[in-house]
């Protein structure tokens, strides 16, 4: 059987390489694509898109337009990880506020009962590379984790297909464990 393929929209991060690699070492061959060069349709080549974290504002609608058409119109999963995650987020209607910066392992706790987090602990340990959050879940949207900084940490649509983490999973050990119930679930 073929290795799942996964798009990976590059939102500016400084950190593509190493998400990347995070989803082939759990067997799935990706392509990367910036997010003003997404495809207007996916066809059957993809079986998920991870969008990674960025450097220009998530509410820039207009940027980012092409990206949340190809998003909300895909029937495939979707994982945002943090910029990717408040492009999400805004998008559907939720507020980003300016927090404190955090940089480095953050405790965040997570909702066991989701298939996301099965290969974790309740409590996860994850990397924080930002100043901006969402003040709450957009309309459709429903919190799965949360954390003392952020009341918003990880986030699932309501019809289990789309899900956001405002942490960089990219990196850390928890990072690598929630990207693999991601795959093993979803792929």
């Amino acid at each position: 059987m073929a290795s799942p393929h996964v798009l990976v929209v590059d939102n500016g991060t400084l950190s593509l390489q190493h998400l990347c690699k995070r989803f082939e070492g759990l067997g799935t061959e990706t392509e990367t694509v910036d997010a003003a060069s997404v495809p207007a349709r996916l066809g059957s080549r993809y079986q998920a898109i991870a969008l990674s974290g960025t450097k220009i504002r998530a509410y820039d609608r207009e940027f980012y337009k092409p990206l949340i058409d190809l998003v909300m119109g895909a029937d495939i999963p979707v994982l945002g990880i943090c910029g990717g995650m408040q492009i999400i987020g805004t998008a559907a209607g939720a507020s980003l506020v300016e927090g404190p910066q955090r940089v480095g392992g953050y405790r965040v706790q997570v909702d066991k009962s989701e298939p996301l987090f099965s290969y974790v602990k309740p409590a996860v340990t994850v990397f924080q590379r930002h100043t901006l959050y969402l003040r709450e879940a957009p309309p459709g949207y429903r919190v799965i984790g949360r954390s003392e900084e952020a009341p918003v940490e990880f986030f699932r649509s309501d019809d289990g297909r789309i899900f956001g983490s405002q942490a960089h999973l990219e990196f850390r050990r928890d990072g690598l464990e929630i990207i693999r119930g991601f795959t093993r679930t979803f792929l």
